[in-house]
């Protein structure tokens, strides 16, 4: 169902202090920009740093551990409803890709995430 994880997401408030942050304060390097998102290199895991969701990530912070489906995104997110997994904001469309977002078993938010078609 999973190809495996296609970054991690950490959801930000400010993006400029943010990107400050990863790159001053960590010394990681930022591989790409666009608006509200950045990409940082953390030794071959990109981190991305966007604003939340607005009905899916919590608001509370924490990294989003986001996924890419084998198939098509509508694929994998009625195999997962099939499962009994909701996803209650559905999917969200972006110029940099289409996330889905969900819950795990124990409440930790989830994202499968599909680049945009080129």
């Amino acid at each position: 169902m999973l190809r495996g994880v296609a970054v991690v997401w950490m959801p930000v408030q400010d993006i400029e202090r943010a990107k400050g942050f990863y790159r001053d304060t960590l010394g990681l390097r930022i591989t790409n920009e666009d608006g509200e998102w950045a990409e940082v290199d953390a030794n071959g895991l990109t981190i991305g740093l966007n604003g939340r969701e607005p009905s899916g990530a919590g608001v509370d912070g924490g990294p989003v551990v986001t996924f890419q489906p084998e198939g098509n995104l509508e694929e994998t997110l009625d195999a997962l409803k099939g499962q009994g997994v909701e996803v209650p904001a559905g999917i969200s469309e972006h110029p940099w890709g289409r996330v889905a977002t969900f819950k795990d078993s124990e409440g930790n938010d989830i994202q499968l995430y599909e680049s945009p078609k080129n």
